[in-house]
């Protein structure tokens, strides 16, 4: 890892981090003493448990494990290359890091993804250079002018121009040395059916290019200048190895800044809507590529904000499409507001019809809280005089607050509901209690089964043996020299549980390369991520600093002890399935080999 970049420049850049700096640009921290908390990014919790040690330069969650320094920090929330993480970091400092494409962890993918990622760059530059320079681009730029599009926005989203052209863009990949299989890969040209060749599958369309979140393009959305019946308004780029729509949020690499400053995103249904928002400076927008929010989505938008302001189209569809995007938000703790747009309008429409200031002020900025907007959507369309619709709306705003609400959410909408309905408050509160004893039944079982998975998934049962394992390692990972005698005194590795043993191979390595002990150093050298938390734990483990060589041996002897009995387990059902088959000369060695090993405990 270290000869690719120089040990001084690595030094330098680590030295140069803050850690309390770098988190703090993805989680909301809180000083309490000498340390920062803040809610954990790698799991959902409503009670931070995560915390930042300034001193020693490190994060560790107590809820799910997670740890580690500024550079794995950044290698875990942005999931990229140690490389990576160094030049992001370098780049705060001014120190310049030069990354090769595949190099560092994840290499495996970065290869196979990079050229098609490099086959997008190419034909997003292209597309733009048309667009801007050439005659052929100048009745789109024309057009983009019109539609208010200034030289800046253009630039800012990198907006281009395919050619009518058949195949040109496949001539400038080949040229390139893109062969068939990438092609079809990158779904930028098809196979003809009937006959021999391709063509492109972009043609004569105003093109948009879809950024991952380092802003590489990995996709296009192309519009037509005008639509026919033959041909859809947009085409899109089909799904791809480094572009899946349910994992993939429009924006996040020109958002990601302005998110953090106050941990709020607006989201938005579609890529254009951000552009129009990005128009009347609303720096903070995402949209999904065309499909639901996904649970991928709100992962990734958790990494970044607490609180979501959804802001969809006004007609039927949108409203129904907000709703849809809003439960799932709240479910995830998300706080969530909705912006709604007035007569059917689009976020383009109403910037142009009322202007950027009172899309920001009057829309943007004044959301309806969840349950005020749930409450206006199960009011759409119903007509009070009639009693269906008038008890089904009681019953549907009820359901919506019951085991949801707080006290004063409660008595707030419930008056709300008997000034709208003129139905009393009493009863409307009676049939309230009625529906929140059946939540709290059906839930019971819910919330007796997440109990007994949580520690399944976040609590593992500390017992004699990792406590062993752990110490002892903690002390091979602050002494090369306890390393060296435990490679020399040891027949074979004297850890049991598989992770340890992985550690104790790649702690091996690290000192023969390094020769001195590092935590920062060795932690930064582990690709997999649960190793990673495993070291956290060993390093944060209290050793005795007095009696090294005592605590070291009674570690050893523990591990023996368990190594033992596991043989005589082993060996114990090995004599009775000899017995089962009827050898009782074996049954009988192996039984008296268990009696050999109880007397060496």
């Amino acid at each position: 890892m270290s000869n690719r970049i120089p040990e001084e420049v690595i030094e330098e850049i680590r030295s140069k981090a803050d850690i309390v700096d770098v988190v703090g640009e993805y989680v909301q921290l809180t000083k309490r003493g000498r340390n920062w908390f803040g809610l954990c990014p790698f799991h959902g919790e409503s009670t931070p448990s995560f915390s930042v040690t300034a001193d020693k330069q490190i994060f560790h969650c107590f809820g799910c494990g997670a740890g580690g320094n500024a550079i794995t920090f950044l290698m875990d929330i942005e999931n990229i290359s140690f490389q990576e993480a160094l030049a992001k970091l370098g780049e705060r400092s001014g120190i310049e890091v030069d990354v090769q494409p595949g190099e560092g962890r994840g290499a495996a993918q970065a290869r196979n993804d990079d050229p098609l990622i490099l086959m997008h760059e190419f034909a997003a530059d292209m597309y733009h250079h048309i667009l801007l320079n050439t005659e052929e681009g100048q009745a789109a730029l024309d057009y983009l002018e019109s539609r208010g599009f200034t030289q800046e926005i253009i630039e800012k989203y990198r907006i281009g121009w395919a050619l009518p052209e058949w195949n040109y863009m496949e001539v400038a990949l080949r040229r390139k040395g893109y062969d068939d299989e990438q092609l079809e890969a990158s779904g930028l040209a098809i196979k003809r059916e009937k006959s021999d060749g391709w063509f492109d599958r972009f043609r004569g369309r105003i093109m948009f290019p879809i950024m991952n979140e380092n802003g590489k393009a990995i996709a296009f959305s192309g519009r037509v200048l005008e639509q026919s019946k033959q041909e859809a308004k947009y085409m899109n780029s089909p799904e791809s190895p480094i572009f899946q729509k349910s994992q993939v949020l429009y924006n996040v690499h020109l958002a990601r800044g302005a998110i953090r400053k106050n941990r709020k995103i607006v989201l938005f249904e579609g890529f254009m809507d951000v552009i129009a928002a990005g128009k009347a400076g609303i720096d903070n927008a995402l949209a999904t590529m065309g499909t639901s929010l996904t649970p991928q989505h709100i992962r990734q938008m958790k990494r970044f904000a607490q609180e979501v302001v959804v802001c969809f189209d006004g007609d039927d569809a949108g409203w129904e499409a907000a709703k849809r995007a809003a439960v799932p938000l709240e479910e995830a703790n998300f706080k969530v507001g909705i912006a709604v747009l007035p007569n059917g309008m689009d976020p383009d429409d109403y910037v142009r019809q009322n202007g950027a200031d009172a899309f920001r002020e009057h829309i943007i900025e004044k959301p309806q809280t969840f349950i005020a907007f749930a409450m206006m959507h199960a009011r759409r369309h119903k007509n009070f005089q009639y009693e269906n619709d008038l008890l089904q709306y009681i019953q549907e705003v009820l359901q919506l607050l019951a085991g949801k609400s707080s006290p004063v959410e409660r008595d707030l909408y419930i008056k709300q509901l008997s000034a709208e309905t003129k139905l009393s408050e009493e009863a409307i509160l009676q049939q309230y209690r009625r529906l929140e004893t059946r939540s709290i039944e059906r839930s019971r079982p819910k919330a007796a089964e997440s109990v007994q998975a949580a520690p399944k998934r976040e609590q593992k049962k500390i017992t004699s043996l990792h406590r062993a394992e752990r110490l002892l390692f903690a002390h091979a990972l602050a002494d090369p020299a306890v390393m060296d005698k435990l490679a020399r005194e040891a027949e074979a590795i004297p850890f049991i549980s598989e992770e340890y043993q992985a550690l104790y191979v790649q702690l091996l390595g690290f000192y023969e390369e390094w020769e001195k002990a590092d935590f920062h150093k060795f932690l930064e050298t582990l690709t997999d991520q649960e190793l990673r938390k495993l070291v956290m734990e060993t390093a944060l483990a209290e050793r005795d600093p007095d009696h090294p060589e005592e605590e070291i041996e009674d570690c050893l002897k523990h591990l023996n002890k368990h190594r033992i009995e596991q043989q005589i387990n082993l060996k114990i059902q090995q004599s009775k399935e000899a017995e089962k088959q009827h050898d009782l000369k074996r049954a009988l060695l192996l039984a008296q080999e268990v009696i050999a090993l109880r007397k060496s405990l």
